[in-house]
C-alpha cells in the first residue's frame, strides 16, 4: 500500500476498475535503442479499460522538435477522443514501471487535470499481481476535456537563457550521466554533447528501483548528492522532455511545487549554435 498521493498500487487500481469517473491511460513510449514498440505491446495486453496515449502524436506538429507540447485545443481534442475528462481520476502507467508515464502525468496536470496518479510499478507490477489483462483496440466513448494551460509549469528557450545566465533556478538534467558529461554521443544528429552551464546531473533512472519510485528518504538523498537544494526553485530537462518529467514527479512526491519543465530540453539547447554548452561534470557548488 502506498501513501504517496500521486501513486496508486495495482491492488488499489484493480479494485476500482469500471468505476465511473476513472480513466486509465497507457503512456508507454520507448527509445529506439530499447527495441520495444509501445502500441503493438498495448494491443497485445493492457490494463482493462486503459486507452493508449501516443506521445509521438499528441504534440505541436508545427515544431521541428520532438514531443513539443501541443496547444490546449489540440490536447483537449486528443484527450477527449480517448474518453478522458479533466475532472476524472486519471491513472497513468507505462511498460517499464516509471519511464514515460510521468510525462503524460505532467501533461495532464499542465492542461488542467487535478487528480492524476501513476500506477506504482507500471504494467509489470499489474501483471506480477496476477490481475486481468485486456487485449485489442478499445472504442472509448468520446468525452469533453476542458483544457486550461498552466504556463508556469513550462520553461521556454528564452527563460532557459535567463536561468543559465542568472541562476534563478537550479537545472536538473535527467539524461544518463555519460551524455550529461559529454562522454557519450547524443542519439539525435546535430546535437552537441555536454550540458547547460551550472546544470546538475540527476539521471531519471536513479529515481526508481524495479520500476517503482524510490522512498522519500532515498529521493531526498539523491537530490542532495546531485547538489540540488529542495528549498530552491528547479527546472528540469532531458533529451526531448519525456524523462525530465520523472524528476518533476519525484519532486511533487516530496511536496515541492516550484518546478518547471524545459519542454525543448537538450534537443533544442544542444542543437543551437548560440547556446552555451559545458562538457564534463558540473562545477562544485553550482
Amino acid at each position: 500500500m502506498t501513501t504517496n498521493p500521486f501513486l496508486v498500487s495495482a491492488q488499489q487500481l484493480g479494485a476500482e476498475i469500471g468505476r465511473p469517473g476513472l480513466s486509465i491511460v497507457d503512456a508507454s513510449w520507448y527509445l529506439p535503442a530499447q527495441r520495444r514498440f509501445a502500441h503493438p505491446e498495448y494491443i497485445a495486453g493492457h490494463v482493462p479499460g486503459a486507452v493508449f496515449f501516443d506521445q509521438d502524436a499528441v504534440v505541436d506538429t508545427a515544431s521541428d522538435l520532438p514531443h513539443t507540447l501541443p496547444s490546449p485545443a489540440v490536447f483537449a481534442q486528443a484527450a477527449g477522443a480517448l474518453g478522458i475528462r479533466r475532472t476524472d481520476t486519471i491513472v497513468v502507467y507505462d511498460g517499464l514501471g516509471l519511464f514515460s508515464a510521468p510525462r503524460v502525468w505532467w501533461m495532464l496536470r499542465t492542461f488542467g487535470a487535478k487528480d492524476v496518479r501513476i500506477l506504482d510499478g507500471g504494467f509489470p507490477a499489474w501483471v506480477a499481481s496476477g490481475l486481468p489483462v485486456e487485449t485489442g483496440e478499445p472504442d472509448p466513448t468520446p468525452a469533453r476535456f476542458e483544457a486550461t494551460f498552466d504556463a508556469g509549469a513550462v520553461a521556454t528557450l528564452d527563460e532557459m537563457r535567463a536561468i543559465v545566465a542568472g541562476g534563478s533556478r537550479q537545472i536538473a538534467d535527467a539524461r544518463p550521466a555519460a551524455r550529461f558529461h559529454g562522454e557519450a554521443p547524443e542519439p539525435r544528429p546535430g546535437v552537441r554533447g555536454g550540458h547547460m552551464p551550472g546544470a546538475h546531473s540527476l539521471p531519471a533512472s536513479d529515481l526508481s528501483e524495479d520500476g517503482r519510485l524510490k522512498a522519500p528518504e532515498a529521493l531526498e538523498r539523491l537530490f542532495v548528492q546531485a547538489g540540488i537544494d529542495l528549498d530552491a526553485p528547479v527546472v528540469t530537462s532531458c533529451g526531448s522532455g519525456v524523462t525530465a518529467a520523472a524528476i518533476n514527479f519525484a519532486l511533487a512526491s516530496l511536496h515541492k511545487s516550484d518546478v518547471k519543465l524545459y519542454d525543448g530540453s537538450w534537443t533544442e539547447w544542444g542543437s543551437r549554435p548560440d547556446t552555451p554548452v559545458e562538457g564534463g561534470p558540473a562545477k562544485p557548488g553550482t
